[in-house]
C-alpha cells in the first residue's frame, strides 16, 4: 500500500527509534491507547487488525473514520479515512536495524480543500507527522528501556 502520490497534499517522514519494531508495532496497532502517548489524539477505538476493519478517532479538531487497508505485522500498517471533505491515505513502514527501527510514515490528502490550499495543508500535515514520530519515539524508547 502506498499513499496517493498524485494527491495535491502529500508528506513523508522518518525517524530512527532505539527500540525493536515489535515495540513500535504494538504502539501503532493498539489504537485505543494512542491518546496515552500521543497528546495530538483525543480518543480512538480499537479495530480488529485486519483489512477492512473500521476505527474512529479524534485528533485536533477532526473526527475521523478510518478503514484498515493493509496489515502486515510487524512491518506495514495502512489505512484510509475521511474527515471534513478530505480523503486521506496513511501508511506506516517499520524496518529493523538491529535493536533499532526506522519508522517511516507517509500520508496523502485529496479532495476540494487540499486542491484549494495545498501549501498550507502540506505544512500542517508535515507538522502532524513530525509530532507523531516524536511522540512515538519517546514512548517506544521508554518501553524498550532506552
Amino acid at each position: 500500500m502506498r499513499m496517493d502520490r498524485l494527491a495535491p497534499v502529500t508528506a513523508h517522514r522518518e525517524i530512527t527509534v532505539a527500540a525493536r519494531r515489535e515495540v513500535i508495532w504494538d504502539l501503532l496497532t493498539t489504537m485505543d491507547r494512542w491518546a496515552e502517548w500521543n497528546p495530538d489524539v483525543k480518543t480512538a477505538t480499537q479495530p480488529q487488525l485486519e483489512s477492512g476493519a473500521v476505527f474512529h478517532w479524534k485528533a485536533g479538531p477532526a473526527s475521523l473514520t478510518s478503514t484498515l487497508r493493509h496489515v502486515e505485522a510487524p512491518s506495514v500498517i495502512g489505512w484510509t479515512g475521511r474527515s471534513m471533505g478530505v480523503h486521506a491515505v496513511h501508511v506506516w513502514r517499520l524496518e529493523s536495524d538491529g535493536e533499532r527501527t526506522i519508522a517511516r510514515t507517509e500520508e496523502s490528502w485529496s479532495g476540494t480543500l487540499p486542491r484549494l490550499l495545498p501549501g498550507v495543508l502540506r505544512r500542517s500535515l508535515e507538522k502532524t507527522l513530525d509530532s507523531w514520530l516524536r511522540h512515538l519515539k519517546v514512548e517506544a524508547e521508554v518501553r524498550a528501556g532506552g
